[in-house]
């Protein structure tokens, strides 16, 4: 084992990554799907810890552990195994590492590649290496569309296939509700049932817009993703349904789905709305939470 001396247990926070917008623009010839999209990311989500060990190990805890890979076909292993081929000299000080999973898996709203991307950034901390934020987008980008907008971790729009990111530095923070009906999505699915892939893009966004005007502009754009996914899975519009019924300002699905948000435009009145669903729901996931802005996002 190396004499070097290593810091000890990193902790981040891997947090729920929310599509407000999603908008299909086209199709490469490689397959890949053109997006528009503004993301935010909540103060909810899975967390990850990492520290020195005599062995390299990985477990995972939390309400949704069961069915989650402990090998090597999971996110946070290949984030992991890319860092250490990137930098093969600085990493070979065996890690632990723990995965709190409290998002449901395949879901649409990151949980993976959350997952991974804090994953860097903790081996980063563990094993002394400072590769800029450009660089760890670069290394992630092949285990991933979303890799890197979830290494920003902050409010973006993204375009192309998720890689050209635009930080939003001034979007207020969101109160919101999200509501996962549990019914299973695969994203393959929901993008053969597109009925077109030259959607128009996202409007400009307002200048330094407050909940209100950012609201009114979300009215202005949707997700093209949300009508094939309910094809898929009826499901989601009855979560979407329950959630406009709470009085939201606005009820979307996220990503590719199933799970489905709502926008208040107070805490107070998210949380008891979660509550309600979650009385009248007891199988669903739901939880109140708030987008995060650029300058608390940052780990």
């Amino acid at each position: 084992m190396s004499g070097r001396a290593f810091p000890a247990e990193r902790v981040l926070p891997a947090p729920a990554k929310i599509n407000l917008a999603l908008h299909v623009t086209g199709q490469r010839a490689d397959g890949y799907h053109l997006l528009e999209t503004l993301v935010v990311f909540a103060s909810f989500g899975d967390r990850i810890s990492a520290a020195p060990a005599q062995a390299d190990g990985f477990a995972v805890s939390g309400p949704f552990a069961a069915g989650v890979p402990v090998d090597g076909s999971n996110l946070v292993i290949r984030a992991r195994d890319a860092l250490r081929a990137a930098f093969p000299d600085a990493t070979r000080q065996p890690v632990h590492i723990e995965l709190g999973k409290n998002l449901p898996p395949s879901s649409g709203i990151g949980g993976g590649s959350s997952d991974a991307a804090a994953t860097l950034k903790a081996l980063c901390g563990v094993w002394a290496i400072d590769p800029s934020e450009a660089e760890l987008m670069r290394l992630a980008a092949p285990l991933g569309a979303d890799l890197p907008m979830c290494i920003a971790a902050r409010p973006l729009i993204a375009r192309g296939i998720g890689d050209d990111i635009e930080p939003v530095e001034l979007l207020p923070p969101l109160p919101l509700l999200v509501a996962n009906p549990g019914e299973p999505v695969s994203t393959p699915d929901v993008f053969r049932r597109l009925a077109r892939r030259d959607n128009g893009p996202l409007p400009p966004l307002p200048r330094q817009p407050d909940a209100g005007t950012l609201i009114d502009w979300l009215a202005e754009t949707r997700n093209d993703l949300e009508a094939p996914a309910i094809e898929a899975a009826p499901a989601i519009a009855e979560a979407l349904a329950d959630i406009r019924a709470q009085g939201a300002a606005l009820a979307r699905m996220s990503g590719s789905g199933a799970t489905c948000f709502g926008l208040f435009m107070d805490e107070a009145d998210a949380t008891e709305a979660a509550l309600r669903i979650r009385r009248a729901r007891p199988g669903w996931w739901v939880a109140a939470t708030h987008s995060m802005e650029a300058s608390h996002a940052r780990t």
